[in-house]
């Protein structure tokens, strides 16, 4: 056997890779944290998951996910307002803007009305 060339293997720590991915750093930047190429890390990952990059990073970031939902939940629960807000947009369809149930001529006429009334009193 021959001796090895080349440059020596870049190390890859598979606990910190998953932290990046669970913090939702994109390819770019786990390859700049660890000074690999695009190339060197989709490798890696098939050696070590038997997948490539992209299926990696879907099924890893999600635990970045639940410790998101998780903080926000706690924020809810202590009342913070905009998380209450932001909250009720995202999971109940809430929104800001006034419904638009009842068209202007009728509240014309029921504001017309009630004056009527106050006038006669």
């Amino acid at each position: 056997m021959g001796i090895g060339r080349g440059r020596p293997q870049k190390e890859i720590d598979k606990e910190q890779f998953e932290k990046l991915c669970e913090i939702q750093c994109n390819q770019d930047e786990i390859c700049a944290f660890f000074d690999v190429t695009d190339k060197t890390l989709t490798r890696w990952c098939k050696q070590t998951y038997k997948m490539g990059f992209a299926e990696t990073f879907r099924i890893k970031r999600k635990s970045g996910f639940i410790s998101l939902r998780h903080a926000q939940y706690q924020a809810l629960k202590e009342g913070n307002p905009t998380m209450l807000v932001w909250l009720g947009k995202q999971w109940l369809g809430q929104s800001e803007k006034p419904s638009a149930d009842v068209a202007e001529p009728e509240i014309s006429d029921e504001i017309e009305a009630l004056l009527a009334e106050l006038d006669e009193e």
